[in-house]
C-alpha cells in the first residue's frame, strides 16, 4: 500500500510513550493482565513526565513521524503530575517541527479523584480557546471511561458541545471496560457514554476490540470514529478488532508505538488474515486517517519524491529534518529519558 500525497495519518497516538524504547526498565514483576500493565508500566511512567521530559518525547516523536513520513497524528496525552500547560509544549513541538496534529488531554480520576479529571478537562478547555497555531488543533479527551465517574463523562460531552468539538476517548480495549460499566449499571461502555451525552457526532472511539457488529454499526450511524490500533492490541494481549468492519469510518493509529504506519498496515493484514477478516474491509483504513483528520484540522501537508511541506515550508528531504536539529533532539531524548527512568523508579 503506497503512501498517500498527504503522507501517513496516525489516527490515535500517545506522544508521551516516546522516550521507551531510550532503555525504559521492565516491570518487575511482569504484568500479567492489560490492567496490570497500564499500572506498573504506563500509569507510572506518565506519573513521571514533567516539562523537560514531555519536551523531548514530543519533539522525537514528531521528528520520527515526520521522518516516517507521517504528516499528522491525533494524540492523547496523560501527566498526572503536569497538567496544566501540557498541550503547549506538545502543540509547540509539533509546530516547530511541521508536524499537523489534533491533541486533548485524556481526563482521568484515577490519582486524584474528581479534581484530577477537572483539570483536565480544564487544559482541554485552556488548549481549545487559546490555541493559535496553524499546524494544531484540540478536542476534549476522557482517558477511558473505567477511570472517570458519570460526572466526569457528562462534563467531557459537555466541554464539547460548548466549544463544537468532539471526545477522543478509549472504549471497549479490554473487557475490563465493559465489566466496570456493567457494575455502574450499563450494558457496555459505549453504552454508557451515549447515555451520559458524552459523544457528539465525530468524536473519536480509540480501540472498541471488545464491542459487538451491532454497537459498531450503532456509532456508525452516530457519525463517530473508531480508530484500529493492531500493534498495540498485539502487545497487550486484548484481541482482534473483528467487529470494527461494520463500520466505515475506522482509521489506522498506533496506540503510542512509533508513527511507522507502513508497519502498521503490515500488521493489521497479518492479524486481518488470522482472524478470517475480510481483507477489502481493513485495506481503506490507512487512507480514512486523512479523512478523519480533515475533519479537524483541513491545512493539508505535501510530500514528493523525497521532501515533505507543510504551511508553506519544507519540513524534511532526503530522510533529513530542514525543520529542526536532529542530532539535538535524538540527544535531549537520550539525556530525558534517563531522568525519567530515575522518577519512574521512585513511584
Amino acid at each position: 500500500m503506497s503512501r498517500t500525497a498527504q503522507g501517513w495519518v496516525n489516527a490515535h497516538t500517545h506522544i508521551y510513550s516516546a522516550l521507551s524504547p531510550f532503555g525504559m526498565p521492565a516491570p518487575a514483576p511482569p504484568p500479567t493482565s492489560f490492567i496490570e500493565i497500564l499500572e506498573r508500566v504506563w500509569w507510572r511512567l506518565d506519573r513521571a513526565l514533567d516539562e523537560p521530559t514531555l519536551r523531548a518525547s514530543a519533539r522525537y516523536y514528531a521528528a520520527a513521524s515526520l521522518l516516517a513520513g507521517t504528516t499528522a497524528v491525533i494524540d492523547h496525552h496523560e501527566s498526572p503530575n503536569f497538567i496544566e500547560g501540557s498541550l503547549d509544549v506538545i502543540a509547540d513541538a509539533c509546530q516547530e517541527l511541521g508536524l499537523r496534529a489534533v491533541l486533548c488531554y485524556g481526563a482521568s480520576e484515577r490519582n486524584g479523584g474528581r479534581e484530577e479529571a477537572q483539570r483536565g478537562l480544564a487544559e482541554c478547555e485552556r488548549f481549545l480557546r487559546v490555541n493559535a497555531r496553524p499546524l494544531v488543533r484540540g478536542v476534549v479527551g476522557l482517558h477511558a471511561s473505567f477511570t472517570v465517574s458519570d460526572e466526569t463523562v457528562r462534563d467531557a460531552g459537555k466541554l464539547a458541545r460548548d466549544l463544537d468539538t468532539v471526545v477522543h476517548v478509549h472504549v471497549a480495549e479490554d473487557r475490563a471496560d465493559l465489566e466496570d460499566a456493567g457494575k455502574r449499571g450499563f450494558e457496555g461502555p459505549l453504552q454508557r457514554l451515549f447515555g451520559l451525552d458524552a459523544l457528539p457526532p465525530g468524536s473519536i472511539l480509540a480501540h472498541g476490540v471488545h464491542l459487538t457488529e451491532a454497537e459498531v454499526r450503532l456509532a456508525a450511524e452516530k457519525g463517530l470514529w473508531f480508530v484500529h490500533n493492531p500493534r498495540s492490541n498485539i502487545a497487550n494481549n486484548v484481541g482482534y478488532a473483528k467487529s470494527l468492519g461494520a463500520s466505515e469510518h475506522v482509521a489506522l493509529g498506533t496506540d503510542g508505538f512509533p508513527s511507522k504506519m507502513a508497519d502498521e498496515i503490515e500488521a493489521l493484514m497479518r492479524e486481518a488474515a488470522a482472524a478470517g477478516d475480510e481483507v477489502s474491509r481493513v485495506v481503506p483504513r490507512l487512507e480514512a486517517g486523512e479523512e478523519l483528520f480533515a475533519t479537524l484540522l483541513p491545512t493539508p501537508a505535501q510530500v514528493g519524491l523525497g521532501w515533505i511541506r507543510a504551511a508553506g515550508r519544507e519540513i524534511a528531504r532526503d530522510g533529513r529534518l530542514l525543520s529542526a536539529d536532529q542530532e539535538e533532539i535524538h540527544d535531549s531524548a537520550v539525556a530525558q529519558a534517563k531522568e525519567l527512568w530515575k522518577r519512574m523508579a521512585a513511584l
